[in-house]
């Protein structure tokens, strides 16, 4: 069989961007295991042996900053979606007052850029006293994340088969067990998109954090990370292994919701 060259030049140049994407994040790896020795003469390749006492010094420093950011992304993310499979299912599926325009002002969000919220948004915050907590990050993630889900959400929403909703009223299913018994179950992978993409942002933002958070004990993993970089600033091989350290939970999420991120991104595309 005959294969194309212009096939085998377009695999070619994908193994090649494939290798250049890997090969920072080799060095990363490379570079978590050496002493100030090795980093200083041979930083660029493989050495023996391995200083595995990089690790155990950067954990000592950065897991409560691990765990502060856990918490943080892990509630906002169930706070988004929560809200904005709420907001986006009567949008798409039910009839009142002025729907339409509500739906359009939600979305013309979306052409606000973000950094001209950050001064009004930190006065709202220190005004209602949430500026030094959790509760000053997890209010405007929550509200600044709904505009995007809602938006995709309600066009995935408004795609399912309306015979489908017709036969679950006719049972007797109430509006919210509709949404929780049918609409939630087959709309799964496209939830779990907008959970890995809100996880990305709040996991790695800093900008927020560090306006609002002063306290040590409460700080994310990205303000975590600059005092480390502080406290390590001559010695780098503990440096990059808090860097290594800091990319296992997202590498460990995108592994296992790879295929709903995929199926997600996919039926999002299709259905808009």
């Amino acid at each position: 069989m005959k294969v194309d060259k212009g096939v085998w030049i377009r695999n070619i140049v994908l193994i090649i961007l494939g290798v250049l994407t890997f090969i920072p994040l080799l060095m990363l790896v490379n570079l978590s295991f050496k002493d100030a020795n090795q980093f200083n003469l041979h930083r660029w390749t493989v050495t023996f042996p391995f200083t595995l006492a990089n690790y155990k010094d950067a954990w000592a420093a950065i897991s409560d900053y691990i765990w502060n950011s856990f918490i943080i992304s892990g509630v906002t993310v169930i706070g988004v979606l929560a809200f904005a499979c709420l907001a986006a299912y009567p949008l798409a599926r039910m009839s009142f007052f002025m729907k339409e325009q509500i739906y359009f002002l939600i979305i013309a969000l979306l052409m606000i850029p973000s950094v001209l919220s950050l001064v009004p948004l930190f006065g709202l915050v220190n005004k209602f006293h949430m500026v030094d907590s959790w509760l000053g990050l997890w209010g405007p993630y929550i509200a600044g994340g709904q505009v995007f889900c809602i938006f995709v959400l309600r066009s995935f929403f408004a795609s399912l088969p309306e015979e489908m909703f017709e036969a679950a009223r006719l049972d007797g299913a109430g509006e919210l067990r509709i949404l929780l018994m049918i609409v939630m179950p087959l709309s799964k992978s496209i939830i779990s998109t907008l959970g890995v993409l809100n996880i990305l942002n709040t996991w790695n933002d800093y900008v927020w954090p560090l306006m609002v958070i002063n306290d040590a004990k409460l700080k994310p993993l990205t303000l975590g990370l600059v005092s480390f970089q502080q406290q390590f600033v001559t010695n780098y091989g503990p440096l990059f292994a808090g860097y290594v350290i800091a990319s296992i939970p997202l590498i460990i999420l995108f592994i296992f919701a790879s295929k709903q991120f995929a199926e997600g991104l996919a039926g999002s595309a299709m259905k808009m």
